[in-house]
Protein backbone atom coordinates (compact mmCIF):
# COMPACT_ATOMS: atom_id res chain seq x y z
CA UNK A 1 0.00 0.00 0.00
CA UNK A 2 1.25 3.59 -0.85
CA UNK A 3 0.74 6.34 1.63
CA UNK A 4 -0.46 9.29 0.01
CA UNK A 5 1.59 11.86 1.89
CA UNK A 6 4.83 10.57 2.07
CA UNK A 7 4.60 7.62 -0.79
CA UNK A 8 5.87 4.93 1.28
CA UNK A 9 5.32 1.48 -0.18
CA UNK A 10 4.53 -0.72 2.55
CA UNK A 11 2.91 -4.43 3.53
CA UNK A 12 -0.21 -3.36 5.47
CA UNK A 13 -1.66 -6.62 7.76
CA UNK A 14 -4.57 -7.48 8.74
CA UNK A 15 -6.55 -4.85 11.12
CA UNK A 16 -8.71 -5.29 13.69
CA UNK A 17 -12.24 -4.09 13.59
CA UNK A 18 -12.06 -0.50 14.61
CA UNK A 19 -8.66 0.26 14.40
CA UNK A 20 -6.73 2.52 12.19
CA UNK A 21 -3.99 1.60 9.80
CA UNK A 22 -0.97 4.12 10.11
CA UNK A 23 2.19 4.97 7.97
CA UNK A 24 5.32 3.17 9.40
CA UNK A 25 6.94 6.09 8.04
CA UNK A 26 5.72 9.08 8.49
CA UNK A 27 2.60 8.03 10.71
CA UNK A 28 -0.19 9.27 8.50
CA UNK A 29 -3.49 7.62 8.53
CA UNK A 30 -4.04 4.92 5.97
CA UNK A 31 -7.48 3.61 6.45
CA UNK A 32 -9.63 2.25 9.69
CA UNK A 33 -11.17 -1.05 9.29
CA UNK A 34 -14.95 -0.03 10.34
CA UNK A 35 -17.04 -1.97 12.21
CA UNK A 36 -19.52 -1.40 9.24
CA UNK A 37 -17.99 -0.62 6.24
CA UNK A 38 -19.92 -1.65 3.72
CA UNK A 39 -23.39 -1.45 5.13
CA UNK A 40 -23.19 2.79 6.72
CA UNK A 41 -22.15 4.18 3.25
CA UNK A 42 -24.79 2.35 2.07
CA UNK A 43 -27.51 3.25 3.57
CA UNK A 44 -26.29 6.86 3.50
CA UNK A 45 -25.99 6.71 -0.39
CA UNK A 46 -29.53 5.04 -0.81
CA UNK A 47 -30.83 8.31 1.64
CA UNK A 48 -28.56 10.75 -0.24
CA UNK A 49 -29.76 9.34 -3.63
CA UNK A 50 -33.52 10.17 -2.42
CA UNK A 51 -32.32 13.30 -1.45
CA UNK A 52 -30.61 14.09 -4.60
CA UNK A 53 -34.29 13.32 -6.38
CA UNK A 54 -36.44 15.47 -4.33
CA UNK A 55 -33.99 18.18 -5.08
CA UNK A 56 -34.09 17.72 -8.60
CA UNK A 57 -38.06 17.81 -8.94
CA UNK A 58 -39.06 19.88 -6.84
CA UNK A 59 -37.86 23.54 -6.77
CA UNK A 60 -35.46 24.55 -4.30
CA UNK A 61 -37.06 28.29 -3.85
CA UNK A 62 -39.90 30.15 -5.43
CA UNK A 63 -39.09 33.84 -6.16
CA UNK A 64 -41.48 36.94 -6.66
CA UNK A 65 -40.77 40.33 -8.02
CA UNK A 66 -43.28 42.70 -9.06
CA UNK A 67 -45.43 39.77 -9.27
CA UNK A 68 -43.41 37.73 -11.65
CA UNK A 69 -42.99 34.08 -9.84
CA UNK A 70 -40.51 32.07 -10.37
CA UNK A 71 -38.91 28.99 -9.23
CA UNK A 72 -36.16 26.45 -9.80
CA UNK A 73 -34.17 23.02 -8.66
CA UNK A 74 -30.80 21.65 -8.62
CA UNK A 75 -30.52 21.40 -12.61
CA UNK A 76 -33.07 24.61 -13.61
CA UNK A 77 -30.32 26.97 -11.42
CA UNK A 78 -27.85 25.56 -13.83
CA UNK A 79 -30.11 26.29 -16.73
CA UNK A 80 -30.88 29.74 -15.36
CA UNK A 81 -27.10 30.91 -15.52
CA UNK A 82 -27.13 29.35 -19.31
CA UNK A 83 -29.86 31.64 -20.20
CA UNK A 84 -27.96 34.66 -19.01
CA UNK A 85 -25.04 34.04 -21.02
CA UNK A 86 -22.96 32.49 -17.96
CA UNK A 87 -22.14 29.34 -19.76
CA UNK A 88 -18.51 28.14 -18.12
CA UNK A 89 -20.32 29.04 -14.80
CA UNK A 90 -23.45 26.90 -15.60
CA UNK A 91 -21.09 24.05 -16.74
CA UNK A 92 -19.05 24.03 -13.32
CA UNK A 93 -22.84 23.96 -11.68
CA UNK A 94 -23.79 21.60 -13.33
CA UNK A 95 -20.73 19.34 -13.14
CA UNK A 96 -19.83 19.29 -9.23
CA UNK A 97 -23.52 20.00 -7.86
CA UNK A 98 -25.62 17.86 -10.34
CA UNK A 99 -23.75 15.68 -12.62
CA UNK A 100 -20.78 14.40 -10.49
CA UNK A 101 -22.61 13.96 -7.14
CA UNK A 102 -25.37 11.72 -8.75
CA UNK A 103 -23.17 9.76 -11.19
CA UNK A 104 -21.35 8.97 -7.50
CA UNK A 105 -24.05 8.45 -5.90
CA UNK A 106 -25.76 6.14 -7.99
CA UNK A 107 -22.41 4.45 -8.65
CA UNK A 108 -22.29 3.92 -5.15
CA UNK A 109 -25.40 2.17 -4.32
CA UNK A 110 -24.37 -0.08 -7.49
CA UNK A 111 -21.30 -0.91 -6.27
CA UNK A 112 -22.09 -1.29 -2.13
CA UNK A 113 -24.89 -3.33 -3.07
CA UNK A 114 -22.88 -5.81 -5.16
CA UNK A 115 -19.98 -5.91 -2.13
CA UNK A 116 -22.70 -6.69 0.61
CA UNK A 117 -24.72 -9.39 -1.55
CA UNK A 118 -21.57 -11.08 -2.68
CA UNK A 119 -22.47 -10.50 -5.89
CA UNK A 120 -19.68 -8.82 -8.08
CA UNK A 121 -21.69 -7.69 -10.23
CA UNK A 122 -20.62 -6.25 -13.75
CA UNK A 123 -19.02 -3.00 -13.81
CA UNK A 124 -18.15 -2.85 -10.61
CA UNK A 125 -14.33 -2.32 -10.40
CA UNK A 126 -14.25 0.50 -13.07
CA UNK A 127 -17.01 2.62 -11.36
CA UNK A 128 -14.85 2.29 -7.98
CA UNK A 129 -12.50 3.71 -9.88
CA UNK A 130 -13.97 6.29 -11.38
CA UNK A 131 -15.97 6.93 -8.01
CA UNK A 132 -12.74 7.46 -6.33
CA UNK A 133 -12.11 9.75 -8.92
CA UNK A 134 -14.93 11.93 -9.14
CA UNK A 135 -16.21 12.02 -5.12
CA UNK A 136 -13.64 15.06 -4.60
CA UNK A 137 -15.50 17.20 -7.39
CA UNK A 138 -18.88 16.98 -5.25
CA UNK A 139 -19.21 20.58 -4.15
CA UNK A 140 -22.62 21.09 -3.37
CA UNK A 141 -21.88 22.62 0.07
CA UNK A 142 -20.22 25.51 -2.06
CA UNK A 143 -23.73 25.40 -4.54
CA UNK A 144 -25.59 25.98 -0.93
CA UNK A 145 -22.97 28.62 0.47
CA UNK A 146 -23.68 30.75 -2.81
CA UNK A 147 -27.47 29.73 -2.37
CA UNK A 148 -27.19 31.22 1.42
CA UNK A 149 -25.58 34.38 0.19
CA UNK A 150 -28.29 34.82 -2.71
CA UNK A 151 -31.03 34.86 -0.18
CA UNK A 152 -29.49 37.25 1.85
CA UNK A 153 -29.71 40.01 -1.38
CA UNK A 154 -32.64 38.76 -2.58
CA UNK A 155 -35.40 38.83 0.46
CA UNK A 156 -34.17 42.76 0.82
CA UNK A 157 -36.40 43.61 -2.65
CA UNK A 158 -38.04 40.00 -3.15
CA UNK A 159 -40.28 37.66 -1.56
CA UNK A 160 -38.62 34.39 -1.14
CA UNK A 161 -39.91 30.84 -0.10
CA UNK A 162 -38.45 28.07 0.03
CA UNK A 163 -39.50 24.84 -1.11
CA UNK A 164 -39.35 21.38 -0.57
CA UNK A 165 -36.10 21.00 -3.48
CA UNK A 166 -34.32 23.25 -0.16
CA UNK A 167 -35.11 21.25 2.39
CA UNK A 168 -34.17 17.78 0.27
CA UNK A 169 -30.63 19.88 -0.49
CA UNK A 170 -29.91 20.68 2.46
CA UNK A 171 -30.49 16.95 4.22
CA UNK A 172 -28.16 16.08 0.84
CA UNK A 173 -25.70 17.94 1.45
CA UNK A 174 -25.15 16.54 5.10
CA UNK A 175 -25.90 12.73 3.89
CA UNK A 176 -23.19 13.27 1.33
CA UNK A 177 -20.63 14.37 3.68
CA UNK A 178 -21.29 11.68 5.63
CA UNK A 179 -20.87 9.27 2.94
CA UNK A 180 -17.31 10.29 2.57
CA UNK A 181 -16.81 10.57 5.86
CA UNK A 182 -17.73 6.92 6.15
CA UNK A 183 -16.07 5.03 2.98
CA UNK A 184 -12.86 3.23 3.25
CA UNK A 185 -11.89 2.66 -0.21
CA UNK A 186 -9.30 -0.25 1.03
CA UNK A 187 -11.73 -1.93 2.43
CA UNK A 188 -13.72 -1.96 -0.09
CA UNK A 189 -11.39 -3.05 -2.80
CA UNK A 190 -10.60 -5.78 -0.60
CA UNK A 191 -13.98 -6.94 0.11
CA UNK A 192 -14.70 -6.59 -3.76
CA UNK A 193 -11.15 -9.24 -4.14
CA UNK A 194 -13.10 -11.44 -1.52
CA UNK A 195 -16.12 -11.55 -3.72
CA UNK A 196 -13.98 -12.14 -6.92
CA UNK A 197 -12.09 -15.11 -5.32
CA UNK A 198 -15.52 -16.37 -3.86
CA UNK A 199 -16.95 -16.25 -7.63
CA UNK A 200 -14.26 -17.89 -9.33
CA UNK A 201 -13.72 -20.32 -6.43
CA UNK A 202 -18.00 -21.46 -6.89
CA UNK A 203 -17.80 -21.45 -10.38
CA UNK A 204 -14.70 -23.70 -9.85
Amino acid sequence: MVCHECDALQNVAHIPMGETATCVCCGERLFKNTKSPIETPLALSFASLIFFLVANIYPIMQINIAGIERDTTLIGSAMMFFEQGNVILSIVVLLTSVLFPGFCLIALCYVLLSIQLNRCWRFTRPLLVWVSRLLPWGMMDVFMLGILVALVKLLSYAQVALGLGFSAFVALVIAYAMVLSSIEMHVLWSRLDEALICKSGGAT
